[in-house]
Parts: C-alpha cells; structure tokens; sequence
C-alpha cells in the first residue's frame, strides 16, 4: 500500500492553517477549475455530488456577500482572491441516472424531502472537505467558515431556491502574519474509541 510522505501530511493537515488574511496574488480562471477537478473525486454516499459551488472573483461579486456576512468575516472576504459559497442542490437526485447508474435510487430520495436534505447536506460539506483539501494540495491556502446570514445569502445567491448554502471558503495565499496561534486538538482518548 502507498502511504503520503510527510511533505505531504504537512500541507494537508498538519501544518496547514485556517487563514485569516490574504495576500494580494490572484488566483487564476484555470486553477479554480484544476481545483474542481480535483476535488470532484472525493467519495459521497452513492456518487450524489450533491455540492455545487460559486466562485466570487469580482469585487462586484464579493460585495453582494460581504453584508450577509458576521462582522469578522467580512475583511478577510474582501482581501481573498476568490470566496467559494458551498452549496448543495436540492434536487441533487435528478443527476442519480447518470452519476449511480447501477440501480434506481433516484426514487429514495426524489419523494422524500427530509431524507434528501439530509442526504444532500451531509455529503455536501464532505464534498467541501475536499475542496478545502484539493486547494491545500494545489499550493492554495483556504479560510472556511461559519457566521453568515444563510437565509439572506439563499436569497441573494439562489433565489429559485434549488441551491442552499452549506458554508463559505475564502481561497488564495496567506497572509502568515494574520494566523491565530496553532489551537489544540482533542486526543485520541478524548474523541475515539476502538470497540
């Protein structure tokens, strides 16, 4: 079996940090779509995909985000090359015939709102996961985050109400003097157990 190198580990996990700050180098048309291809290949339940991102380049783009932002989220936002919405498709089960073509599991969901939503949502942020990680692996650093007015960023970005947000990610290049200090983890003991 291949493992990573530790190079590797290092710009996943362990070294990677959550960025508060950017620098003023763009990020280039081709490599947001290097970073969909590549991260298109995380696993979901079923191959759903539910995930669909924006990708706010524009000033003019980032500016319609920004005020449904928390107030702290709102700067780094502004200074980041590209702020991805994560989304997920509220109708992610029409693409089922061709994503799972082994067997017909669109009906599992398509009559079924609460089991879909939760399905899409779940699977969803994993699908984030991996785009978090996809850019760490292209040389790009990432600021996911929380604290958005979800109901106005839905109304604001999705307005026919097929996509929700999930959660936002500002992506480009560090500013390393505006990262927190490292935070602790909880130990093995304290999250997992081997049953």
């Amino acid at each position: 079996m291949t493992t990573a190198n530790s190079v590797t580990l290092e710009t996943l996990f362990t070294e990677a940090r959550t960025q508060n700050g950017f620098l003023p180098e763009p990020v280039s048309e081709e490599q947001i779509k290097q970073l969909y291809d590549l991260f298109k290949w995380g696993p979901t339940s079923a191959n759903m995909c539910p995930a669909r991102v924006v990708f706010l380049t524009s000033t003019e783009a980032k500016e319609r985000l920004i005020p449904l932002l928390s107030a702290n989220n709102q700067e780094k936002s502004r200074q980041a090359p590209v702020v991805a919405i994560i989304a997920w498709d509220v109708e992610f089960f029409d693409q089922l015939p061709k994503l799972f073509p082994h067997a017909d599991i669109r009906s599992w969901f398509s009559g079924n709102p609460v089991m879909a939503e939760e399905a899409a949502f779940r699977n969803s942020s994993l699908q984030g996961a991996y785009l978090i990680l996809a850019a760490r692996a292209l040389g790009l650093d990432c600021g996911p985050m929380s604290g958005f007015d979800a109901d106005g960023v839905n109304k604001e970005f999705f307005p026919d109400g097929k996509w929700k947000i999930n959660f936002v990610c500002n992506i480009g290049h560090g500013d390393p003097t505006k990262v927190f200090p490292r935070l602790p983890r909880l130990e093995f003991d304290e999250a997992c157990k081997i049953l």
